[in-house]
């Protein structure tokens, strides 16, 4: 494994130029669901908190925002958002079409160098509804923890997303197509998800913030999330894009840790939504909850675009230490890939 450094990173070489004009300037694009949209990294844009029933929260501190791979950062992702809101069809998810077509328009009028993808776990894992049965076990003393259920049904919840999400990435290149680029014209990254919490925790976990058994904590975060990662790992190989591991990322960082900074906010309540959402607001008021801050996004950028710039087929971020993310190689790119 290869642990790659800023230098390393800069000398790798970019993605060759597509055929449309080089006049037009380039952009990274982000497609997905919260985590790619900057859910949790707050001062959403306007039109996306609630307005018209646009509950996308796109924040300008999402991680697509720190790369500094394009000249421009072109947002798509949505809170909430499933396979079948990135794909292509009639679906529409808080008011906003398909992400894909939308993609077409973006690549018409930029030089797309970068597309990322991190969707999947508002799928068959339902991973929000799944959080939200472990604060339930939590305040329910007399019931199991939520990972006795989730363990068994994980790996079938696992199996039924993959399909859905290759479909998915099999619209965003025919949409790229559409728009007069080859796949070998831009590079198409695969993200998994990092671990909202931990098993360290003070004993007041539950008083400040994080409501969940520590054998529930223990189980997402060691064995949850990184089968879920494992899970798009393939996905993206069958689709041959890039895949970059983020099970480890908020290593040490996650909400209520007893081991370093918070880069993941704890349960949150936001009252400040009905001033824009009206009183839909109700069932969004913790939508931010568990989510990555701008700190955390920031470090996801940044990994992001080691990643890219070094031109691994694969790559995990993980902690350094000096307390930054790194981008390790797991799988370089074949010679001529």
């Amino acid at each position: 494994m290869l642990l790659l450094t800023p230098a390393l990173a800069g000398a790798a070489t970019a993605p060759r130029a597509p055929s449309a004009p080089a006049a037009r300037p380039t952009a990274i694009v982000a497609l997905g669901d919260s985590s790619a949209a900057g859910e949790g990294a707050g001062d959403y844009e306007v039109g996306t908190r609630g307005e018209g029933g646009d509950w996308c929260h796109r924040s300008p501190d999402a991680y697509i925002a720190h790369t500094g791979l394009a000249a421009t950062a072109v947002n798509l992702a949505c809170s909430g958002a499933s396979s079948a809101n990135v794909g292509f069809g009639a679906a529409r998810h808080y008011t906003e079409a398909s992400q894909a077509q939308r993609l077409v328009a973006v690549a018409r009028t930029h030089r797309v160098t970068t597309v990322v993808a991190q969707f999947g776990a508002n799928d068959d894992p339902a991973f929000g509804p799944s959080v939200v049965s472990c604060v339930v076990a939590y305040l329910s003393p007399s019931r199991q923890g939520c990972s006795v259920a989730l363990a068994a049904q994980w790996p079938n919840r696992l199996a039924a997303m993959r399909p859905k999400v290759a479909g998915a990435l099999a619209d965003v290149r025919s949409a790229m197509r559409l728009a007069g680029y080859s796949d070998q014209d831009y590079v198409l990254v695969v993200a998994s998800y990092p671990s909202p919490v931990t098993e360290s925790m003070p004993r007041t976990h539950g008083f400040i913030g994080c409501p969940f058994r520590v054998q529930d904590a223990g189980w997402g975060r060691t064995e949850a999330v990184p089968q879920l990662s494992a899970a798009l790992g393939e996905v993206a190989d069958q689709a041959n894009a890039r895949f970059l591991d983020l099970s480890r990322a908020t290593e040490g960082h996650e909400a209520c840790t007893t081991q370093g900074t918070e880069w993941v906010r704890r349960l949150t309540v936001n009252p400040k939504a009905f001033a824009d959402g009206g009183l839909a607001a109700v069932g969004h008021l913790a939508q931010e909850s568990f989510h990555p801050n701008a700190v955390g996004d920031a470090q996801f950028g940044s990994c992001l675009a080691q990643f890219v710039r070094a031109g691994a087929r694969s790559a995990r971020c993980v902690p350094s230490g000096s307390g930054a993310l790194r981008a390790e190689v797991t799988q370089p790119l074949p010679l001529g890939g």
